[in-house]
């Protein structure tokens, strides 16, 4: 059973479980998880299990949070992620969201990420959010910037791309 951690007007974020794997091959795979997220080398369930129990299953025993399932309330359909990522190389949690090419461009990133930030500064009482992307991801800049979070720097990693670092914080 999952358990529901939010709704909006049109969706739910549901923590994820290893029933997932096939949507999470689905997704992982998509044109725009690659460009701009990057492969995980994740072409089988039995693969996208083991990407969930590393990734989001993981967090959400270490952290109490994590990456959850985004589905449509009227079918129940997946259509993305979205949550929090505690990353080894940030200071305060990242937020990160991913739907299916259906489902771009019409305001549901925007619909659940704006969720996503009232339960993290308010349920999960973080003083501050962060969150990565590519300069080139113009979509996701433009989410962020929508969303009140400010460019703080860029970031490079070791063999990475450069990263813009944006940030946003509970007091804002």
């Amino acid at each position: 059973m999952n358990r529901l951690v939010f709704e909006t007007e049109r969706l739910r974020l549901e923590s994820l479980t290893l029933a997932d794997s096939p949507f999470i091959v689905e997704l992982l795979n998509t044109p725009g998880w690659l460009q701009y997220i990057g492969d995980r080398n994740v072409r089988t369930e039995q693969q996208a299990e083991e990407y969930l129990r590393q990734g989001p299953l993981k967090n959400y025993e270490r952290f109490g949070f994590g990456l959850g399932r985004v589905t449509l309330k009227e079918t129940g359909e997946p259509i993305g992620l979205c949550g929090f990522l505690q990353r080894d190389y940030l200071e305060h949690p990242d937020i990160g969201y991913a739907l299916l090419p259906a489902f771009v461009g019409q305001g549901y990133a925007y619909e659940v990420a704006r969720q996503a930030l009232v339960v993290g500064f308010g349920e999960l009482g973080l003083p501050k959010l962060q969150a990565i992307t590519l300069p080139t991801n113009v979509p996701s800049v433009g989410l962020l910037k929508r969303l009140g979070f400010t460019l703080e720097s860029e970031l490079t990693r070791e063999g990475d791309d450069t990263l813009l670092l944006f940030g946003l914080s509970a007091t804002r």
